[in-house]
């Protein structure tokens, strides 16, 4: 009996994880579909381990050596989707070969988690890391009285939109803003980006995206078509009217670097991940050695290398920050990264997710002006916030 139970439940999980994996191949935005995103590292290790078990102990019937060979299916599959960030890949961004100099900036972005209270750690990790551009996500008002606290005097550039909703977000610059930053809310009423334009030192000017939208979960039965729209929309507003200077997008994406909606943002945008070839840089989540995936992301256009990219340590979060020096070489960057261009696949995917959450919107199940995320299909509009302090 014990046998036979060991087989059932060995078979079980064997039929949910290749289930998973090819359900997985949809693009609908169903939490659950979307949900096997995120997990291919631990997918993987799993079939192999059931594989192992399975084959060792039952391998008399076809159907034993069907599951097989549907386990094989799944340890390849995830590998293929994981292996572009491991060291054995081709890398996306070259090193840059140049000391650090004007052309040079540094940022750091971080998920605080608004109930952390960690305020003191949080300011110690960053003041160690010396960024000159800070990212905050999921600030309320006690984390923004925090930041204030501890930047302002050091960041006399900031952009603050502190909500008790988990989507407030904050920036603080040493470099200057070139104009007023700009707060949207592209998808979602209650869900916020921030948009600037600040100047290096060397007086390159570089626009700067800050997102986190909404992430597919089940406990509300939230899909992930507004998480999709957003980055559709943004990726698209880059890609076709963005391109007049070096392009940072960064933030708590809600997302993993290897998923159908990131990667197709990448190719709408023409943006480059400088994890590619280098190692997943696992943000999330830190209070867990085990599920642990790449959620918080910078990419940024071809006139930039890197200079350094790092994961910064625990800071009461459940997301490490994340630490990124680029240099601004818009001739050696670009002779030396070819960009990605969407193919007109990608266009009829991206008008999908658009169209996918228009009829959320319509059915009620999401905030956000359906006419105006038909109409514009790919930008901004929105509301301005102020630099220098002032509260968007």
């Amino acid at each position: 009996m014990l046998w036979t139970i060991l087989h059932i439940l060995l078979a079980l999980v064997a039929f949910w994880l290749v289930s998973g994996t090819l359900l997985n191949f949809s693009k609908h935005p169903h939490w659950y579909v979307r949900g096997w995103d995120f997990p291919r590292t631990f997918v993987a290790a799993l079939a192999a381990v059931v594989a192992v078990a399975y084959g060792a102990l039952f391998h008399e019937r076809w159907w034993d050596w069907l599951l097989l060979a549907g386990l094989a299916f799944v340890i390849a599959r995830q590998a293929w989707l994981i292996y572009p960030y491991t060291p054995l890949a081709r890398k996306a961004v070259k090193l840059s070969s140049t000391p650090p100099g004007p052309e040079t900036f540094r940022l750091l972005i971080s998920n605080v988690l608004m109930e952390n209270r960690e305020h003191e750690l949080w300011n110690r990790v960053v003041r160690e890391a010396d960024p000159d551009v800070v990212v905050a996500v999921e600030v309320d008002a006690a984390w923004d009285a925090a930041l204030a606290k501890f930047l302002a005097a050091d960041y006399p550039h900031h952009l603050r939109r502190p909500q008790d909703n988990y989507y407030g977000m904050a920036i603080y610059s040493r470099l200057a803003f070139e104009a007023p930053p700009d707060v949207r809310f592209v998808v979602q009423d209650d869900v916020p980006s921030a948009h600037v334009v600040f100047k290096l030192r060397d007086g390159q000017r570089v626009r700067l995206h800050a997102l986190h939208p909404r992430p597919p979960e089940p406990l509300r039965d939230q899909d992930s078509a507004p998480r999709d729209a957003e980055l559709v929309m943004v990726g698209r507003e880059i890609g076709e009217h963005q391109r007049d200077f070096p392009t940072v997008v960064c933030g708590d994406l809600n997302d993993v670097a290897w998923s159908f909606t990131t990667q197709l943002f990448l190719r709408l945008s023409r943006l480059l991940d400088p994890r590619r070839g280098r190692g997943p840089f696992n943000s999330f989540n830190a209070q867990s050695r085990i599920f642990r995936f790449p959620l918080d992301h910078v990419f940024h256009s071809d006139e930039f290398k890197l200079v350094e990219l790092r994961v910064l340590p625990y800071v009461g979060s459940d997301h490490f920050p994340v630490f990124i020096a680029l240099s601004c070489q818009p001739e050696a960057g670009r002779q030396a990264q070819p960009e990605s261009t969407p193919t007109a696949s990608d266009h009829e995917d991206a008008a999908e997710i658009l169209e996918t959450q228009a009829e959320r919107e319509q059915e009620g199940d999401a905030g956000g002006d359906t006419a105006e995320i038909s109409r514009r299909g790919g930008g901004g509009g929105g509301n301005t916030g102020n630099g220098g302090g002032a509260r968007a």
